[in-house]
């Protein structure tokens, strides 16, 4: 695995475990973990169970016990590594959003598919399709529960740069990040949407606001950013959109809404996503992680609402594996399934989802969301 911070966290604690819960064909061993740092990469591979730490991931992917590299890193890095882990035989598996643009996205691809004809895989980890509850949405859409689907909505908001003082930290830079709320919250929502309707957006209309322009650069970072100093702290600008809302038409007709912010103060982690069709509707909060609401609109309107389906049973996916019914499951969850479907594909031979198709199909979203962004014009009315 490249990286090792929250996200490198996270993808640990899914390797680890999912060899003792699943009963799987073949059982992840963590060979290597590899970061710039080197007294921080040996703490993380102590804590997270690794065996061995690197500080250049080349010489990593090169280890002739690595058959599967995870990619960790921020954007603009993730292109660069997994397509050299690809061309040097491993399988890939690759944190959202797949790249900062679509052009290094398109060669990912390319990779993957080249790779896919040596018996390679190629995932990108959009984790929250791993909730069961998610995971039994898209079940039940496919099944017909709703019906024609006619609108989606869908939310994603966070408070952690409210703070004006907040530092200039890597995902407030394009350079780094790509985009702001929209790469790390937008991708997300973008990709449930499109997996739960089980079609792709064809068309959206947007716009992206950055609220605050300017922050003090984190301690020991360089200056020289461009920015001003206040009181004697050196500033920077802040390059990527704080808050992105978008509206969406998929090719069936159906539309959807989308709000990606960091700056919704009291929210920490919500997201909520809602299908709406002629026979019913699906809600999904991910601060009830275990629930769905579902409305059956084909009952008597005297007894219809919406119903809470607990997604605690062994018949729903993934949960064959874990406690009793009402037991319910976590954050850290997902990336145990998200380990479990990558081992399969691996062992199996079949197509990863989502796929590296799929990342590009998403980051080709954010890309025309970014652009209707900027050729949205703004109207100034005329003074009376």
């Amino acid at each position: 695995m490249v990286g090792y911070a929250f996200m490198g966290a996270a993808h640990s604690q899914g390797w680890r475990t999912v060899g003792r819960v699943f009963d799987l064909p073949a059982r992840p061993v963590m060979s290597a973990i590899c970061g710039r740092d080197a007294d921080a990469v040996r703490t993380a591979a102590d804590r997270h169970g690794w065996a061995a730490a690197e500080t250049d991931w080349r010489a990593m992917i090169a280890r002739d016990d690595v058959q599967l590299v995870d990619v960790c890193t921020p954007g603009d890095s993730h292109a660069e590594i997994a397509i050299a882990a690809l061309e040097a035989g491993k399988h890939v598996l690759c944190e959202k959003p797949l790249a900062n643009s679509v052009t290094e996205a398109e060669a990912m691809v390319e990779a993957a598919r080249r790779a896919s004809e040596r018996g390679q895989v190629a995932m990108v980890g959009f984790n929250y399709r791993r909730a069961p509850a998610i995971a039994y949405a898209r079940r039940m859409v496919a099944d017909g529960r709703i019906g024609v689907l006619r609108h989606v909505r869908v939310t994603y908001l966070q408070d952690w740069i409210v703070d004006p003082e907040f530092p200039l930290v890597w995902r407030l830079r394009r350079e780094y990040a790509g985009s702001g709320a929209l790469g790390d919250l937008g991708s997300h929502i973008v990709d449930l949407a499109q997996h739960l309707a089980g079609e792709r957006l064809i068309g959206v209309s947007a716009l992206t606001e950055t609220f605050i322009r300017e922050r003090p650069l984190p301690a020991g970072a360089v200056a020289g950013l461009g920015g001003s100093g206040s009181g004697g702290a050196a500033r920077g600008p802040v390059t990527v959109d704080d808050a992105a809302l978008f509206t969406g038409r998929f090719g069936s007709g159906a539309v959807a809404s989308f709000e990606a912010s960091r700056f919704a103060a009291g929210r920490k982690n919500s997201l909520r996503i809602e299908l709406n069709g002629d026979r019913g509707s699906l809600a999904f909060d991910l601060e009830r992680l275990n629930e769905l609401s579902f409305h059956d609109h084909t009952e008597p309107a005297a007894d219809s609402g919406f119903r809470r389906i607990l997604v605690t049973e062994p018949e729903h996916p993934y949960l064959d594996a874990w406690w009793p019914p009402g037991h319910a499951l976590g954050y850290e969850h997902t990336f145990v399934h998200q380990a479990r479907d990558m081992v399969l594909a691996v062992t199996e031979g079949t197509g990863p989802e989502p796929s590296f198709e799929d990342g590009l199909q998403v980051q080709r979203v954010l890309a025309a969301v970014e652009d209707s962004a900027e050729k949205n014009c703004v109207y100034t009315p005329v003074p009376a």
